[in-house]
């Protein structure tokens, strides 16, 4: 982020800062390692920087974060650096136009699925280690945000309650059932399927 950059640059050092309100999602790709089994190298770079670069207009459209890229795993925030009240709302319209990308178009030629998993809450940021500096984050908060991708289902945008309890009355979200999550028991889970109409006036 330029805020971080900047701050680098007048001074090289640990920077790190805690947001009470955040949201993360993660992104990945269906089935990844047996289709990256049968392709050339150049062509599944390709394909992913396709993917990818069609993710980051996305993340300028809404103004977001994107946090790094993991093999086939995207990583975006929203309310970090800068804080923000919709930041639940702006990664679940995010979310939404993901899909609809992904819906109508290919890439490298191919027809792909992702899961997307979304979680909200308190957050550290920040940038560490003297090299190839990144800005990432860190806490529970982000763990459960990879447990909703991970424990998530092709084409769905799978929520935990804490980004359910922000979304509901904007979106359209359908219960899941609990999972079994490692190290935090059985959690709610929800789908979002769409933006509610707003109502004129």
């Amino acid at each position: 982020p330029k805020e971080i950059s900047e701050a680098l640059k007048t001074e090289p050092r640990a920077i790190a800062a805690h947001y009470d309100d955040a949201s993360i999602l993660f992104a990945d790709i269906v089935e990844f390692t047996p289709m990256a089994s049968t392709m050339m190298p150049l062509s599944l770079v390709d394909l992913l920087n396709e993917v990818f670069g069609c993710f980051d207009d996305l993340v300028d459209k809404y103004d977001l974060e994107k946090i790094k890229t993991i093999g086939d795993c995207y990583m975006v925030a929203a309310g970090v650096p800068r804080p923000r009240p919709d930041h639940a709302q702006a990664l679940l319209d995010f979310a939404l136009d993901m899909q609809a990308e992904i819906g109508r178009r290919t890439f490298g030629g191919r027809r792909l699925a992702f899961r997307i998993g979304i979680n909200s809450g308190p957050v550290v940021a920040g940038v560490i280690g003297r090299r190839k500096f990144i800005y990432d984050l860190w806490g529970e908060t982000v763990n459960m945000a990879s447990r909703m991708e991970s424990h998530g289902h092709s084409g769905v945008i799978q929520i935990s309650r804490s980004t359910f309890d922000l979304v509901s009355a904007e979106f359209h979200c359908e219960a899941r059932g609990p999972i079994e999550v490692k190290g935090a028991g059985r959690v709610e889970t929800w789908s979002v399927t769409g933006r509610k109409p707003t109502l004129p006036g």
